[in-house]
């Protein structure tokens, strides 16, 4: 009998829309696929030479459970040029891809009953890996209206004397929302009269971004001290499968998070490790190409979008999804399907229109459908095409 722990842990919606779109696929059926937050570039050359050249070098040993040495001292580099942020070596921990430094965080910080503030629309996995760590996910809502953030008033409001952390993402996944160093400052005003409360900010997508500066919270200095920086290479540089995570934390989070790390996976990739650091020590120059030509899909994936009846779209500053409110759809029928939520209409286009989307409702927006931009220009067009095709059919 399987554990009470795996039973309760829902599957991810991104992965299952994605192995529902496959299961077509094999099925003969041209499916063109938005769901997965995935970059459609090639790793860059720079960053593949570093890796044949570590395979030259032999590294094929174990590498040390938080990172190699140097990498880490790249890592530190990093945010003190991007971020303005002063880590030291022994608050890096490099994990096999941000997600495990995300599970690894809530493992060592939560204890079962614990709350986690979740500011809505939030990335699937924190809730379920809150739930893994036995906490209680406490959802803040947001709407389109107001660009998908939440307010200082709504984040004192949600605070109890069991919150323990706060889960902070931007650039957002999956409404692509950034806010600004004003907005987190004031969100950070009211954190500073909570000190018992702990702060993880997301910043995977850090460097995709369209105009508006990158803000680290743990850059305000009454909260660096409680902070948890995530960031990894996976977005920015197209190497979702090399799987390279990492931290900047307090030192005695980063001690705990190396300590798990040591008992569930070891050090990541050796490799990976080498490839990464050429990644992170690269000017930002070098990947303002993918930066561009996804500006260019999201203007044009907006102006497409807004010619269909009742999506109710906004502009997204960073990332690669639209998260567009659809609830204008629940109640009636389209070609004889009822459709009730954003399940259904997600499910309704895969199966009518081919095009592969995830429900709002995996990230606490049950009036929204994600939308990944990170394909080509021509399955864009098509894409958008068979949406409006199939919503326009009586």
């Amino acid at each position: 009998m399987l554990s009470n722990r795996i039973n309760s842990l829902p599957t991810s919606a991104t992965l299952a829309m994605a192995a529902k779109a496959r299961e077509l696929k094999n099925q003969g059926i041209n499916i063109i696929g938005l769901s997965l937050g995935e970059p459609d570039f090639n790793t860059p050359e720079f960053i593949k030479e570093a890796a044949i050249q570590a395979v030259k070098d032999n590294y094929n040993s174990y590498s040390p459970v938080d990172g190699y040495a140097d990498l880490k001292g790249a890592i530190c580099e990093k945010f003190k040029r991007d971020n303005g942020l002063y880590y030291q070596p022994q608050q890096v921990v490099v994990s096999t891809g941000a997600k495990q430094s995300i599970a690894n965080v809530c493992m060592v910080l939560l204890n079962p009953g614990d709350e986690v503030l979740l500011p809505a629309p939030y990335w699937v996995s924190y809730s379920a890996i809150a739930r893994l760590a036995e906490s209680k996910s406490i959802i803040i809502p947001s709407s389109i209206e107001n660009d998908f953030k939440i307010t200082p008033e709504q984040l004192e409001a949600a605070i109890t004397p069991k919150t323990k952390l706060v889960m902070l993402n931007s650039p957002n996944n999956p409404s692509g929302t950034i806010y600004t160093e004003d907005e987190y400052r004031a969100l950070g005003a009211v954190l500073k009269k909570y000190p018992n409360i702990y702060i993880l900010s997301d910043e995977i997508y850090e460097h995709i971004n369209y105009g508006i500066p990158h803000f680290s919270i743990a850059a305000i200095s009454d909260l660096y001290d409680r902070t948890i920086t995530v960031n990894g290479v996976a977005k920015a540089f197209a190497m979702t499968g090399w799987r390279i995570g990492y931290i900047g934390a307090p030192e005695w989070i980063a001690k705990a998070c190396n300590k798990i790390q040591g008992q569930v996976t070891s050090g990541a990739n050796c490799i990976a490790q080498r490839a990464t650091i050429a990644a992170v020590s690269a000017p930002t120059s070098k990947i303002q190409y993918m930066v561009d030509e996804f500006k260019y899909r999201r203007d044009l994936i907006l102006k497409l979008l807004s010619e269909i009846p009742g999506f109710k779209i906004n502009q997204p500053q960073g990332a690669f999804y639209v998260f567009p409110d659809i609830s204008s759809y629940f109640g009636k029928r389209i070609n004889g399907n009822k459709i009730e939520n954003a399940n259904d209409f997600a499910l309704f286009l895969l199966e009518k229109a081919h095009v592969a989307t995830v429900t709002g409702e995996a990230f606490g927006n049950p009036n929204c459908i994600r939308i990944s931009y990170a394909a080509s220009e021509d399955d864009i067009k098509l894409a958008v095409k068979r949406i409006k095709k199939v919503l326009s059919s009586k």
